[in-house]
């Protein structure tokens, strides 16, 4: 008798369309059992402590770059990005896993609280404790990277991770799984499943402890309803429409490097990538002519050929040729590049000036090469606008004195001045967005913290005379509550 065929998937390589690697789809009872035996196994990596899994998780970062030729070839297979931004991604990664490792158990040190004075007597402590399973949902244009910036901090911090990369990139995530289990201690601490949009809302509704989600807006609203249903908390990733702020007394050739930068690497396949630029008047058109200039430099072609990929995701392209069209037809130039830029799979550099604001290609996010520069009278207006955007997740600020002003005023998570980018591959500092960017943090204390729970703990240390918390309370001491009440006023506390 013939033994029936799992189901799978394919995984293809944009450039070409080649298959490079056929994969299972998890079905949700599978997916189930995966989460049961992390759970099972969640126990015992607790009770290692920070030391053991400190040292599984900076051995499986010396195997990572150790071997980072291989999974950058995969990367770069499954994205179409060139060897060097795949190479260039691993390592940001690991240094970020090792991170996690170091400073977990200062992270989650036990902190003693004041009780004040009316509770003089009690000692008061909050512990951090690991939540148990996390769920992650991983993106496609960064498939490594991003992920890891919830896998390690989670295992770092105690749990067990269930781990759904992109059916994009499916091969990234079975390399991880299969890297990591060559130094864990034992089975089930970290999983990888594969699948498509099924298997990742089995593992929403599957009872993991917290899903930690990166991806567009419109599926992070589906994830958050589906886990809002089981009170499952989440941490959402999701896109941006980040701009950058150019004054006028910004070093200009500077701040066109890293914009375009920003902007194109990746394909433009980056939440974090600069798609909106308001300029000083005073310095726009030496701006916008250095843009052009660097633009004419650079274009998208096959790893080894292009300055960047395809795009990975097919249907992006019609997206991205959209945008074009709509900021021509709002009244917007093309100054370099326009519609015929989008040579599926590739989008080569386009430059758009002067789109208005209500434009769809300023409104929403675009996710591809193509940058607006829009002139602003003052860095007031150039606020206003970048605040006015439904998106919150990073900014660019470019000005000699007034980046730290500028910055503050900015609603968003990440602000980089006089620089772009460097939020992301600094460890220390928290990774995240606002408004519809979305809702809690990856990265540094605040992404260990994320994949705990606070324990408060309070003892008697000693009696004293009067008891407040008892039926056996008398009228006198209401009044001396009362009146410690009115005179310490909080103090002490």
């Amino acid at each position: 008798m013939a033994t029936k065929r799992k189901p799978s998937f394919n995984s293809h390589n944009p450039v070409n369309d080649e298959v490079v690697g056929t994969y299972p789809l998890w079905s949700k009872s599978e997916v189930n059992e995966a989460v049961a035996h992390a759970r099972a196994a969640s126990p015992t990596w607790q009770k290692i402590g920070y030391a053991a899994r400190k040292n599984t998780l900076l051995a499986w970062s010396s195997l990572i770059i150790n071997r980072i030729e291989d999974i950058a070839h995969i990367i770069s297979l499954e994205t179409g990005k060139p060897m060097s931004d795949a190479r260039l991604e691993v390592s940001i990664a690991v240094s970020h896993i090792g991170w996690a490792a170091r400073h977990a158990e200062d992270v989650m040190r036990t902190s003693y609280r004041r009780p004040g004075l009316l509770m003089a007597n009690m000692s008061a402590t909050v512990e951090r404790a690991p939540l148990g399973v996390i769920g992650v949902i991983g993106p496609w244009n960064y498939p490594l990277f991003t992920p890891v910036g919830s896998i390690a901090y989670a295992l770092a911090a105690g749990n067990t991770v269930v781990f759904k990369p992109s059916e994009f990139t499916p091969g990234v995530g079975v390399w991880l799984e299969e890297s990591f289990n060559e130094i864990a201690p034992f089975a089930d601490i970290f999983t990888t499943i594969t699948g498509l949009g099924e298997t990742g809302g089995a593992l929403c509704a599957s009872g993991v402890d917290k899903i930690s989600f990166t991806g567009s807006t419109r599926t992070a609203q589906l994830v958050a309803a589906q886990c809002a249903a089981t009170m499952t908390p989440v941490v959402l990733e999701c896109g941006g429409k980040d701009p950058v702020i150019v004054a006028a007394d910004a070093d200009i050739k500077r701040a066109v490097d890293a914009t375009m930068w920003s902007a194109m690497a990746n394909a433009g396949q980056s939440c974090i990538g600069a798609e909106r630029v308001y300029v000083d008047e005073k310095v726009a058109d030496e701006f916008i002519v250095r843009a052009v200039e660097l633009a004419s430099t650079i274009h998208a072609g096959a790893p080894g050929d292009g300055n960047y990929g395809p795009a990975t995701m097919p249907s992006q392209v019609k997206i991205i040729q959209s945008h074009i069209k709509s900021a021509i037809a709002d009244g917007g130039t093309c100054v370099y590049g326009g519609p015929k830029s989008v040579q599926a799979p590739f989008v080569q550099p386009v430059v758009l000036v002067d789109v208005p604001e209500h434009s769809t290609a300023v409104r929403e996010e675009t996710f591809g090469p193509i940058i607006i520069i829009n002139r602003v009278t003052s860095m007031r207006e150039a606020i206003e606008l970048s605040n006015a955007s439904r998106y919150g997740l990073g900014a660019n600020v470019w000005s000699r004195r007034q980046g730290k002003k500028i910055a503050s005023q900015l609603i968003c998570g990440m602000v980089a001045i006089n620089s772009t980018f460097a939020f992301a591959a600094i460890a220390s500092v928290p990774f995240g967005g606002v408004k519809d960017s979305g809702s809690g943090r990856v990265h540094g204390p605040e992404g260990l913290l994320e994949y705990t729970f606070a324990r408060t703990v309070v003892r008697s240390r000693f009696y004293l005379p009067l008891s407040f918390l008892s039926f056996k309370r008398r009228p006198q001491d209401d009044k001396l509550v009362i009146k410690l009440t009115k005179l310490l006023k909080g103090r002490l506390g």
